[in-house]
């Protein structure tokens, strides 16, 4: 899949004068680069979940039956 990129004007004429000083292709200048700058990027901060005071465990969720029998004592409200 080819994907169209466009940059200002003269960018691309000192990338790939960067690259071939350097031995390398134009192409694997880019992608070098864009993994050096997605690795130093920060992981996003996760906002924590709320929580709730809840009490006693009303149903083992390891136990699938319990967990059924509970959706099926709901329908029942």
């Amino acid at each position: 899949m080819k994907t169209t990129i466009f940059l200002p004007d003269g960018l691309a004429e000192q990338a790939k004068s960067y690259a071939a000083e350097r031995g390398c292709t134009f192409t694997a200048l880019v992608v070098d680069s864009l993994h050096l700058i997605l690795r130093q990027s920060p992981e996003p901060e996760l906002t924590p979940l709320p929580t709730f005071g809840g009490g006693r465990t009303l149903v083992d969720i390891a136990d699938k039956d319990a967990v059924w029998d509970a959706f099926d004592a709901d329908v029942h409200r």
